[in-house]
């Protein structure tokens, strides 16, 4: 198992069956700098545009369709002494009559801590002077390729990942994707210092990182959807709009899993989803929304333990 130093020199919005910029082997460790949302690196150059520039593709020697790329989150760091963020919520999470209420979406600075681990406005504003937050880094845009060929923008996100701006997706998250193309052709890009559920302003705290992870090929494996596991917890994402579709996709893609894998009849399965079951929002502000279907690993069954 070999460690790559990954120097991106071109960037993609898209998700798309693309000639590979790094091949790694299965296990091999990858770490990369990325830029921010707006495709700005650490050092406050505009390197790409975009919305989301990613990283990549990864060719992960081995990785076939019909298996499962696993992504190890080791260490996110932030590489830049500021962010920035909308200063307004979306129109689409509010009601439509207080849209008008809103103030402007302007750009708004943060500065981030990296040595204090603390986010904080650049310019306070009334209310919040002793406002300090904690740097939570999460992926905000990360995958691989999608099927039959499509090149999926990283404004939104389906099967494959993509913009799933789950807050959930830090270190110490261990995330599978069904694999799709020979080589699985993984990006990683959108790296926010923080965020709240649901990215309703549109963004995290978004600025550049320099991201620590491992992949490794998981062989001949069923699953429809993204899956990931914390200590504390598995879980499964469904992206789709309206909201219940994705609802609907990341509880179908639990289910298959505890009667798959953990061996749980429908009837067990079900029970133990019916009063265990936790739901966590992603993305709802993007085209397609994010929810992510949780259950406690201490619910699960002794003889079986996650992969």
């Amino acid at each position: 198992m070999t460690t790559h130093r990954f120097e991106a020199t071109a960037w993609h919005n898209v998700l798309a069956k693309l000639p590979a910029a790094l091949h790694v082997t299965n296990g091999d460790t990858v770490i990369t700098e990325t830029l921010d949302a707006a495709g700005v690196d650490k050092h406050g150059i505009a390197r790409a545009q975009g919305s989301n520039p990613m990283n990549g593709p990864i060719h992960v020697d081995g990785a076939e369709p019909g298996d499962v790329l696993q992504v190890d989150i080791i260490r996110m760091t932030p590489i830049r002494g500021h962010g920035w963020t909308r200063g307004a919520l979306a129109a689409n999470v509010v009601d439509p009559e207080r849209v008008r209420d809103l103030p402007p979406r302007a750009k708004v600075d943060w500065i981030i801590d990296a040595e204090a681990g603390t986010v904080r406005l650049k310019e306070p504003v009334e209310g919040l002077e002793q406002l300090i937050l904690p740097i939570e880094p999460m992926l905000g845009c990360f995958g691989v390729a999608p099927a039959h060929g499509q090149a999926i923008s990283t404004a939104t996100s389906a099967e494959n990942g993509g913009n799933m701006d789950y807050r959930g997706f830090g270190p110490g998250a261990r995330i599978w994707f069904p694999v799709f193309e020979p080589g699985a052709l993984f990006y990683l890009g959108d790296c926010h210092a923080i965020q709240g559920d649901g990215e309703i302003v549109g963004t995290g705290v978004e600025t550049a990182m320099e991201v620590e992870m491992r992949l490794s090929v998981l062989k001949d494996r069923k699953q429809a959807w993204p899956r990931g596991e914390t200590a504390e917890t598995i879980y499964t994402v469904g992206n789709a709009r309206p909201l219940d579709q994705a609802l609907q996709h990341a509880t179908t893609e639990m289910f298959d899993w505890l009667t798959g894998e953990y061996g749980l009849s429908p009837v067990a399965a079900s029970h133990l989803m019916g009063q265990a079951v936790r739901y966590e929002v992603g993305n709802v502000f993007d085209p397609a929304f994010t929810m992510v279907c949780h259950i406690p690993k201490k619910y699960l069954p002794k003889s079986q333990k996650p992969r």
